[in-house]
């Protein structure tokens, strides 16, 4: 018999008849509790992670139906090792999922989106506080984030929650300002937090000539979808990072190009499982 036979008999022969009201309230607490999980660990890098779990889950079941007893016994040890390890993988998320349902925020969403007018805006407001920066030799770090959340670095700088504009960048990373050494985390048209520390490229094959503002650039784009704007304090050279790689010597004309083709929107796709932001 085909497996989708199988599932369709299995169907068939389902008996709710032993459903009471106890059942059905456990069934609709359990939904909502793992509605809820999964909104905790959406924009963090978790969420890839169990993404990948449920593939490897689906993959296991589907071996076993199909008698591919050698995949299924393998995919089984794996789920095995790996229930094992979640705790260690998920630590941070796990950290963050208790330590908002002491504060009682667990029930809070903190999710934004943005319209392609708000972005337009965001971006002539980029544009307007480079050349700015660049005259006056301030250096900058600007990541503007894509469909990969930023929470876990968010959280490591003070929070703005400000909308972006060039006169608050410029004052954000003003030599003087307390917060001038981080990097500011855009998200949708608001400044959410300056400050920020980011993790470092390990890449061997810098030049030397790159500090530490271009390394965290890298690093970021290394973990993330994230696009970084970086302004050098030595030089004045605009850079732009995305996906581990930089581009330097920009002018604003190329900067402006380049953030409207990474930013333009995403073809339709299909249904997904899991919620997507409109930041496309």
């Amino acid at each position: 018999m085909a497996i989708w036979e199988r599932i369709v008999a299995a169907i068939m022969q389902l008996n709710v008849e032993w459903l009471d009201w106890r059942d059905i309230i456990d069934i609709l607490i359990m939904t909502y509790l793992f509605y809820r999980l999964i909104l905790i660990i959406r924009g963090t890098r978790a969420e890839q992670l169990v993404k990948g779990l449920i593939v490897l889950l689906l993959a296991m079941v589907i071996s076993d139906q199909a008698g591919l007893d050698a995949l299924h016994w393998t995919l089984r040890q794996t789920m095995t090792v790996g229930l094992i390890a979640i705790p260690i993988v998920f630590q941070p998320e796990l950290r963050r999922a208790l330590e908002h349902l002491g504060r009682g925020k667990i029930f809070r969403s903190t999710y934004w989106s943005w319209t392609p007018q708000e972005f337009e805006n965001m971006l002539d407001e980029l544009v307007k506080a480079v050349p700015v920066l660049v005259k006056k030799r301030f250096g900058a770090l600007i990541v503007i984030e894509r469909s990969t959340g930023l929470k876990d670095w968010v959280e490591t700088g003070i929070p703005i929650e400000g909308v972006a504009s060039a006169e608050l960048l410029v004052n954000i990373f003003f030599p003087r300002s307390p917060l001038h050494d981080g990097a500011v985390i855009i998200q949708g048209n608001q400044i959410v937090a300056a400050g920020c520390y980011l993790p470092l490229t390990e890449d061997p094959n810098l030049g030397k000539e790159l500090g530490t503002r271009h390394r965290a650039a890298i690093g970021i784009t290394e973990h993330s979808d994230a696009v970084v704007i970086i302004v050098s304090e030595e030089t004045g050279v605009v850079s732009l990072a995305h996906n581990g790689v930089l581009t330097r010597y920009l002018d604003e004309k190329k900067l402006r190009a380049m953030l409207e083709d990474l930013f333009a929107p995403a073809k339709p796709e299909g249904f997904s499982f899991w919620p997507r932001r409109n930041n496309k």
